[in-house]
């Protein structure tokens, strides 16, 4: 409760700061809004003081009224027409005549080294605005896109501060770099952890080869440019942004109580011709809920000031941030601290000066990774604690095996702390000559640190916890990345031509270097002082490795519009990365070219009163992935004690090949083909975007098995292995209107239709098998083959339960028993093996969509959004996970198998057996979800008490995110990602992952 009201008590004083500020002299302007066109009166018209929500609008007459300070710029808005900004300048009548606008194809959208008008855009580029995204409550920026982009896939974690997994358009490799390449600034980064939400003004994502080659080497995956906040000019504008609130375990899985756990142990024993271990399974009651034990309802607080403003000459902008987020887990805990500050400089009138600098300091307290596992399986029976204080213990109820531990002694002995330090920003320098060119040369660095220290103390906590020989752990990682880049830029408007040439160069550096070190016998200290000095000097350890990889370009652009009906974009880049240096192609190039017709500027459009704007626009292009490991095709060779020789009794080590590297590794390239129509309606209210699209992957890199026989010490050896297809559609409607001076409102829907496919593998019809993380037995549960999808779920077919002896004896399973599953004999050969598998599931969501609304009633707003992915699947792992007496979910425990006649989906408590734990259909369940992403309401005081104060906006909101989440998977998210280390071939695989949390939040925006 303290530190609930500390929060609340921070967001009160901005509260009363604001309330408190000096009164300010204003004026008041009158004025009329007319249309540019046939010159009638504009009602509804939205007239904002520029930088705050205050404003007012014209009536029925188009007049207006408003009280401003005398140095304010007004803001007229409306729909179907083309913003206006007008200077008071201590004016007491402004009059204002708005011309029609092509609203959406007219906006100015960012892409690649530049902007383009969204008219002229002929490849795929869609437009987040910073606002849309600071409003949310995830802590990543890239969270808040979730259900906002056709086509964009997002999977999130519940881990605090955890970055996201996303996908654009498909999963387009498997072993190379996974992610997406984000371009804050002009700087490329691997993810924007570091960024806080707040500070970015616009983000634009990169969705077709088109657009995205511009990128070369890095925009397989696809590209998001990020642009952040910057100075504007007029006197400095104060914004804080503040919210305090709790997160909240969802969907949480409903385990089987003491009763139940030692009825169906028991049932488990008897299974297994073994005596009973409870005597009276009613006598213990409803026992331990470890959950409720674990779990508890996390605090999540977020403040952020800026200070912006500047004149003709500079421009400045500032900002500090604070995010302190606790995990549903006990102990754990994430604290980001943020500061950037930019500066634009106006040297001459041609010359201009900037840089851009941010630092963020990451402090998290972790938790044991395989605390789910044992929240999951650990005996209701056991008690946390005994009355004389000592931890419950299994072995007590014999129990042993998997089941021999208690979560509570994890969380209390687990001591890890993960410490990150990061700057990065750029410089820049921009000079306009001859009129019609612009140069413009970059410099920009990402340099970070980070460091985890755990510490394990000697301690006996229970029989099966403890440990005899205290550790101590310190990993550090550290990464010096620049970049330097120069552009050259024509633009020119001659006649009904435009053309805008862009030609540029790009040098980068990333460089890794890694340290992981231990010592044993490291003497507990009170107050975390810990040393790897402390332990005993034999058996320390020290690891240190690292990576350097260089890259070189040269790219170029250009755009041509003819009356602006017909436009052509073309791009070439070339690219050579240090990795391919003696093994591969060392210059990668990647052309692409785009076409659109703006069909609504014909002649013969000019008396339709249908469309406000047709778009016709096609493309293609190519995009690498050099995201490959360095110096991929070098031998290296070990002294492990594989083979030893023996002479005259000494024995010697021989050296080993440590991995079959390929002579020659290639690039993956990525070859997209995308059509698209864009259309308006209604003076600019409904407006949609179509487009079909197919991303072909070439020469894709994964491993494959090798022979054991070969006498490598890896199984694997990597090289270009296939290729892959994602094939799709994607449709997006925003409908927008302003029915009175009151209220307005805007309803945006979205839907991304992929289908995943191995078009061909090297290895012909012989498959790829992964998946094995948290399966039992290790089994492979995934298989990738030509014809298939990526990381298809791979097992038996379920028929159904064997119900007695004789149904057993009569099968192809006659080593079963009663209560087992009854897979399909697929060749009815009359025997159950790996020759009867069969494909179960696709991981890869073929839908994924979105619903987003803004409603606004004079002060009042409101908006939710909707989200959602159907046509996926997912493995649920934790079932069949089993060791010993682990426990049961109440599912499994209602629809067990425990006699014939009981039932006929479920299998009995042996469900961990060798037979019935193989990779199977009753694991694959459905993955569709659709969740109430986000609600919020909020309130704006009143333009009119504002006036009083030079308070410019005064804002409360309440809001929730995953407040809602339907779905039938029995797990606690059906949003499964893949694991980090074998990537997409083990996607939707439950194996205890982090579970999801609703999220509750008050909040105050104010702005001086």
């Amino acid at each position: 409760m303290k530190r609930i009201f500390t929060r609340i008590s921070v967001l009160a004083v901005f509260c009363l700061l604001a309330i408190n500020v000096a009164f300010a002299q204003n004026i008041t302007v009158k004025g009329k809004v007319i249309d540019g066109g046939d010159k009638t009166p504009l009602p509804g018209v939205s007239i904002l003081i520029k930088g705050t929500q205050n404003g007012t609008q014209t009536d029925v007459n188009g007049n207006y009224s408003i009280s401003v300070p005398a140095n304010a710029t007004l803001v007229f808005n409306f729909v179907g027409y083309t913003a206006q900004e007008q200077a008071v300048n201590n004016q007491t009548t402004i009059n204002v005549s708005l011309a029609s606008s092509t609203q959406q194809l007219e906006q100015v959208v960012v892409v690649g080294y530049g902007t383009q008008r969204k008219i002229d855009v002929t490849g795929s580029v869609a437009s987040v605005k910073g606002e849309d995204i600071s409003k949310q409550a995830s802590v990543n920026a890239v969270s808040a896109l979730q259900g906002k982009v056709a086509g964009v896939n997002i999977t999130n974690s519940g881990t605090p501060g955890s970055t996201p997994q996303i996908t654009i358009r498909g999963t387009g490799t498997i072993y190379g770099n996974l992610g997406v390449l984000y371009v804050v600034d002009g700087v490329w980064y691997d993810d924007i952890s570091f960024l806080n939400p707040a500070d970015i003004a616009d983000m634009s994502i990169l969705k077709d080869a088109s657009s995205q080659s511009i990128y070369g080497i890095r925009a397989a995956n696809g590209v998001i440019l990020v642009t952040t906040n910057k100075g504007k000019t007029g006197n400095p504008v104060i914004n804080y942004n503040g919210s305090v609130g709790y997160k909240k375990v969802t969907n949480q899985i409903e385990m089987a109580n003491a009763t139940e756990y030692a009825t169906i142990i028991n049932e488990l024993s008897a299974s297994n011709a073994a005596p009973a271990l409870f005597a009276n399974p009613s006598s213990y009651g409803e026992g331990t809920n470890w959950y409720n034990q674990a779990f508890r309802n996390a605090l999540q607080t977020n403040h952020q000031i800026s200070i912006n403003g500047g004149t003709e000459k500079t421009s400045y902008n500032f900002s500090l941030g604070y995010t302190d987020e606790d995990g549903i887990v006990k102990t754990q805990n994430w604290k980001r601290y943020t500061a950037k500050f930019s500066n634009d400089f106006q040297v001459l009138k041609s010359l201009k000066l900037g840089y851009s600098i941010s630092g963020t300091a990451i402090n998290s307290n972790d938790i044991n990774g395989g605390i789910f596992r044992q929240l999951y399986a650990a005996g209701p029976v056991v008690p946390v604690y005994y009355a004389d204080g000592t931890y419950g213990d299994a072995n007590d109820f014999s129990l042993g095996g998997g089941n021999n531990f208690n979560p509570q002694v994890t969380l209390d002995f687990f001591n890890q702390k993960s410490k990150n330090y990061r700057i990065n920003g750029n410089v820049f320098a921009e000079l306009t000559f001859a009129k019609n060119f612009t140069f413009r040369t970059s410099a920009g660095g990402d340099f970070g640190q980070n460091e985890v220290r755990g510490y394990t103390p000697a301690y006996q906590a229970t029989q099966g916890q403890r440990n005899d020989i205290s550790k101590l752990t310190v990993n550090r990682d550290e990464n010096r990345n620049w970049i330097l880049e120069n552009t050259l830029t024509y633009k020119n408007t001659f006649g009904d031509h435009s053309l805008t040439l862009l030609a540029g160069t790009t040098a980068q550096r990333r460089k890794n270097y890694f340290i992981n070190s231990s010592a044993l016998n490291v003497p507990y200290s009170s107050d975390g002082d810990l040393y790897l000095a402390l332990g005993t000097a034999s058996n320390r350890e020290v690891l240190d490795g690292g990576s350097l990889s260089t890259y070189l370009s040269y790219f170029g652009r250009a755009n041509y519009s003819f009356k602006n009906k017909y436009l052509l974009n073309a791009t070439l880049r070339a690219d050579a990365a240090s990795q391919f240096f003696g093994g591969g192609d060392l210059w990668g190039y990647f052309p692409a070219i785009g076409a659109g017709w703006v069909i609504s500027n014909e002649d013969f459009m000019k008396d339709q009163t249908v469309f406000n704007n047709l778009k016709l626009k096609g493309s293609w292009g190519k995009v690498g992935n050099a995201g490959v490991p360095v110096n991929p095709t070098t031998l290296t060779v070990t002294q492990s004690a594989g083979y030893v020789a023996i002479f005259n009794g000494v024995a010697y080590t021989g050296a080993n090949v440590a991995s079959l590297v390929p002579s020659f590794l290639n690039w993956e390239r990525t070859t997209g083909t995308d059509i698209g129509i864009e259309a308006a309606f209604l003076k600019n209210r409904l407006n949609i975007e179509a487009n079909y699209y197919n991303k072909k992957t070439e020469q894709a890199i994964f491993e494959i098995p090798i022979l054991s026989s070969i006498g490598t010490a890896s199984s694997k050896m990597i090289g270009n292995q296939a290729d892959l297809q994602n094939r799709g559609f994607e449709f997006l409607a925003t409908w927008r209107d302003q029915p009175n001076s009151d209220f307005s409102y805007s309803i945006s829907g979205n839907i991304g239709i992929n289908n995943n496919k191995v078009l061909s593998v090297v290895t012909g019809l012989n498959p790829i098998y992964g998946g094995g993380q948290g399966i039992a037995n290790g089994a492979l549960a995934t298989r990738t083959v030509q014809g298939g999808a990526i990381g298809e779920f791979y097992g038996y077919s379920v028929a159904g339960i064997f119900q007695t002896p004789a149904e057993v004896a009569a099968s192809a399973q006659t080593g079963a028993k009663p209560g087992d599953f009854r897979y399909v004999d697929q060749n009815g050969d009359g025997v159950i093996d790996g020759k009867d598998r069969v494909v179960l599931g696709n991981p890869n969501p073929k839908y994924s969509y979105g619903l987003n609304t803004t409603f606004n009633y004079k002060g009042w707003d409101l908006s939710f959004d909707i989200q959602g992915v159907a046509g996926v699947d997912v493995y649920n792992a934790n079932i069949a996970y089993r060791f010993g007496n682990e426990n049961f979910s109440k599912d499994f425990y209602d629809n067990r198998w425990h006699g014939a006649g009981t039932s006929n989906t479920y299998p009995s408590a042996n469900v961990g057996s060798t037979t019935n734990a193989a990779p199977n259909s009753f694991y694959v369940e459905d993955g569709s979800y659709i969740r109430l992403r986000t609600v919020q309401l909020g309130y704006a005081l009143p333009a009119s008490l504002m006036s009083k104060w030079t308070m410019k906006k005064v804002r409360v909101f309440l809001d929730a995110q995953n407040a809602i989440n339907l779905f039938g998977y029995k797990g606690f998210t059906p949003e499964i990602g893949y694991d980090a280390g074998t990537g997409p071939i083990s996607r939707g695989i439950d194996a205890s992952v982090y579970p999801l949390s609703a999220i509750y939040r008050l909040g105050l925006q104010v702005q001086f």
